[in-house]
């Protein structure tokens, strides 16, 4: 059977634009949307086997990007950092030290500004 992989949806998100427009609309409908393959075959008038290898050939794709570059991982660790921040922040800002509670405040909004992704 053919297993959705959530890596490759992930993936998709970051390099779904550097895909040619039938592999990026066919990966969308299947991640996405969530249809069948045989759902997207039926919208594109192709057979079954023939959106499985257009989406195994972008999974590849999808693959060589992230070994080659990176960023979906770089992303991920980016966020956990920002997670592990803002606990800390938080731990800190029940302190009675106002000076310790202004940079529990200044972390906070650091890590808002890297989740919102406004950096």
């Amino acid at each position: 059977m053919f297993e959705k992989n959530l890596r490759l949806a992930y993936l998709l998100d970051f390099y779904g634009d550097v895909l040619d427009d039938h592999s990026g609309s066919v990966m969308r409908s299947y991640y996405e949307d969530d249809l069948s393959l045989s759902e997207i075959a039926a919208g594109l008038g192709i057979s079954r086997q023939g959106v499985r290898h257009i989406i195994k050939r972008a999974e590849e794709q999808l693959e060589f990007l992230e070994s080659k570059l990176g960023l979906a991982e770089q992303f991920k660790n980016i966020e956990d950092a920002a997670e592990e921040l803002k606990k800390i922040a938080n731990e800190l800002s029940e302190s009675e030290d106002l000076d310790l509670q202004s940079k529990a405040r200044a972390i906070l909004r650091a890590t808002e500004k890297i989740e919102s992704k406004d950096i």
